[in-house]
């Protein structure tokens, strides 16, 4: 459990002026292409790799991963059998994505992107994912961000609110002005330790340190989001 959301009764809440996308589970579902490429590595290590178990990658780092999933199967590699077990499933992962389109962007986030930007509300993409600005580029959503900060340009992994941050940085907004989008409890974490408004996408139970929770974008608007935030007194769940 965390503890990092603070009463704000009585307490106006700033304007949101930017916000901070996750990219995979928020943006695109992706997640089914990494876990083949993860279960393939794992299946060829004599590992058995779970669906469940894939949901404790999300928000983590490539190596991490790979450290988690040689755990499972008590495996001992050296730090030059790593790199090309994560380069061949990372090549792997790239094959499975060369035909991505803008079909596979999740419903209701295209309309959500152009309302923001329409309201000049900043954008910025925070993932831990070092092929980011490839899916962008294939889902033709690359204008929609001022700022793209990934897993070629971090040291720290979610729940360190790393990412979130540089993100703020470079669109010159305050944590406390800005939004983070996720799927993940490490990301919420880390939005919520980097003093971020943080809404959850996805399961409700999962995520519900975050200060609001949405199934998806096809039925929330960038009013709902502001309603949320920039009232009186912050909602939650």
């Amino acid at each position: 459990m965390f503890h990092y959301i603070e009463s704000m009764t009585n307490f106006e809440s700033p304007q949101i002026e930017a916000c901070i996308f996750d990219l995979d589970g928020v943006i695109v579902d992706t997640a089914k292409y990494h876990f083949k490429a993860w279960q393939k590595m794992a299946n060829a290590l004599g590992i058995e790799f779970s669906h469940e178990q894939n949901e404790n990658l999300k928000g983590v780092s490539r190596m991490e991963s790979l450290d988690y999933i040689l755990q499972l199967g008590q495996i001992q590699q050296t730090d030059e059998e790593k790199l090309a077990l994560a380069t061949q499933k990372n090549e792997d992962y790239i094959l499975s994505i060369k035909n991505l389109d803008q079909s596979e962007i999740l419903p209701g986030v295209s309309t959500f992107l152009q309302s923001l930007k329409n309201q000049k509300i900043k954008i910025a993409l925070g993932s831990s994912s070092k092929n980011a600005q490839t899916i962008l580029n294939k889902l033709d959503l690359t204008q929609f961000f001022e700022v793209i900060v990934d897993g070629t340009k971090t040291t720290r992994s979610k729940p360190d609110p790393q990412v979130f941050e540089m993100g703020a940085a470079l669109m010159h907004s305050a944590p406390e002005r800005t939004v983070v989008f996720e799927d993940a409890l490490k990301g919420v974490e880390a939005a919520l330790r980097g003093g971020f408004k943080c809404i959850g996408v996805g399961d409700r139970a999962i995520l519900k340190e975050a200060h609001h929770v949405i199934s998806g974008f096809e039925k929330f608007t960038v009013t709902d989001m502001k309603d949320i935030f920039e009232s009186q007194n912050l909602k939650t769940n």
